[in-house]
């Protein structure tokens, strides 16, 4: 087919694409003119009189003026703490009653800082989609911050699972910063006003980003019944990819669920993104040596040999010419008339080959060709010794020594009686929403329904559809209306050349096969129809 051929049939695509926008828009104006036989109506439907009828309306006819019903205006209820539960909090009664912020000030941190002065507040999110909603904002920037409350009752780890869960959006991104709870631990001096980084606690669980690292942090801290010292256990990297949930601007739901059987969920959303167990699954301490090698620090360094030394069997070629430089100032040169020598510097022929030394064995300097040194040993290193502090690979069991405990039920934690808030970030307005403290996996389910499961059908109701999306996308890039035109204009081709022709638009790329090719669509031809 001719390229003009090509070009009329896709201005004639493009003339019927145009019509048919119009003759669909009239047709849409059209049908906004409800046909009363078209609709059933009851009279109290309309609010007629009794004395009055629809046939009264039909002999009065007059422009029908339509308009779209108004949107509903969807106000967000705070879910009910309903079930057995130790801590639920909504901040829907816009009051941060219950709640203490810590005076306290951080220990070996440069005083213009140190001061946990970071400010909170109580509002409803930014990009709201639905009014009422209130949470607990985290509202300055590069400031430390510490806040806390007492649960109900203090939760004990017997036989009853844990679940912790509540709600984060980062409103305005996250560069550095963290947004991770922690379960404090229930001790005879714990005191909320002064709540600090080293405040112990059971359990520190959420997520955590700077820079490209992005971590969901499940630590649990484990303390030895024989020394008295306290270890930090850590899960496990998750393999699920966090970066949409702190880049996307939506309210995410964090889930730890902890089993007396040692097992741990981590979920976002109600996804699962990390599971495991409690003995086998947690990272070891951050001072354990697996080393089984070290180099030798009383290792003394060799002489360095070089790789390569001159060759002593070497001879000078006979007719060498020490005293001739291999290239040489160009005889033939000319210094050009505009050259300047005080803006240019004194002028120098351009350089060439020597021709005396095209005849010789070399010109100038001779030196000796090098030649691999064979007492050459390579860069020189310590060499390895046994490792003194070499305790094994990790495992969950310790190595026998006179502070050696097995610990079968890490999941017998420390029993925590607050949940506490204490973070720093260089982002500010992260918002946090619905605590939900239990031991039922239906009643956490449950409160999660009643709150953010609206938050993300609100979410989702108000995201563009794919046609404005397009729309935004041609605006920022233009030449997406081509891609677009042609995915529409080259079907309306095909069909106007189907109908209008008579001809299968099948057919030009018949035309254009070689016969080999034609014969193997003709016999495929053939036996679709010997099978129909």
């Amino acid at each position: 087919m001719s390229g003009g051929r090509l070009v009329v049939l896709l201005s004639l695509g493009l003339l019927c694409l145009s019509l048919s926008r119009g003759v669909s828009a009239q047709t849409d104006e059209e049908e906004d003119i409800l046909d009363p036989n078209d609709v059933d109506i009851e009279d109290e439907d309309l609010d007629l009189a009794p004395d009055q009828d629809l046939d009264q309306d039909e002999e009065e006819p007059g422009p029908t003026e339509t308009k779209a019903p108004p949107v509903p205006k969807v106000t967000y209820k705070a879910p009910e703490p309903r079930g057995e539960h130790y801590f639920a909090e909504s901040f829907d009664r816009d009051t941060l009653d219950g709640w203490v912020m810590s005076i306290a000030k951080k220990e070996d941190t440069d005083e213009d800082i140190a001061k946990y002065d970071g400010k909170w507040a109580v509002e409803e999110m930014r990009d709201s989609k639905l009014p009422g909603d209130k949470g607990l904002v985290l509202k300055s920037r590069a400031k430390h911050h510490a806040i806390s409350a007492q649960l109900l009752r203090p939760f004990a780890f017997t036989t009853k699972p844990l679940i912790v869960q509540y709600e984060v959006n980062f409103q305005s991104g996250i560069d550095c910063g963290g947004a991770y709870v922690k379960l404090l631990t229930q001790t005879p001096d714990l005191d909320l006003a002064q709540f600090v980084d080293k405040t112990p606690y059971t359990i520190m669980f959420g997520p955590d980003k700077c820079g490209e690292d992005y971590k969901l942090h499940f630590i649990f801290r484990h303390k030895n019944p024989k020394t008295g010292e306290v270890e930090e256990k850590h899960a496990k990297k998750p393999d699920a990819d966090l970066r949409t949930y702190y880049t996307d601007k939506k309210t995410h739901l964090y889930t730890l669920v902890l089993n007396p059987d040692n097992s741990f969920e981590v979920l976002v959303d109600q996804t699962v993104v990390n599971s495991g167990n409690l003995l086998t699954d947690m990272t070891p301490p951050e001072d354990w040596d697996e080393r089984a090698k070290v180099q030798d620090p009383d290792a003394a360094k060799d002489e360095d040999a070089p790789a390569q030394i001159a060759d002593e069997a070497a001879v000078k070629p006979e007719g060498w010419l020490d005293d001739e430089p291999e290239y040489i100032g160009d005889p033939d040169a000319l210094k050009p008339d505009d050259w300047d020598e005080d803006m240019d510097g004194e002028w120098e022929a351009p350089q060439v080959p020597n021709p005396k030394c095209e005849s010789a064995p070399g010109c100038g300097e001779w030196k000796r060709p090098m030649v691999d040194n064979p007492n050459y040993k390579g860069k020189w290193k310590p060499p390895m010794i046994d490792n003194p502090n070499y305790q094994g690979v990790w495992k969950p069991r310790k190595i026998p020594n006179p502070a050696f405990f097995e610990d079968l039920q890490p999941f017998r934690m420390s029993a925590f009686n607050a949940v506490g808030l204490e973070l720093w970030s260089m982002t500010s307005d992260i918002f946090f929403d619905n605590f939900f403290i239990t031991d039922d996996r239906n009643t956490a389910d449950r409160w999660a329904t009643e709150g953010w499961a609206l938050k993300k059908s609100a979410e989702s109701a108000a995201e563009p559809g794919l046609a404005t999306q397009m729309l935004s996308a041609a605006e920022e890039r233009p030449w997406l209306w081509v891609v677009y035109v042609l995915t529409v204009a080259l079907p309306v081709v095909l069909i106007i050349v189907f109908c209008c022709t008579g001809k299968h638009p099948s057919g030009w790329l018949i035309k254009s096969l070689n016969p080999g090719k034609k014969f193997q669509l003709l016999a495929s031809a053939l036996f679709f129809r010997k099978v129909e």
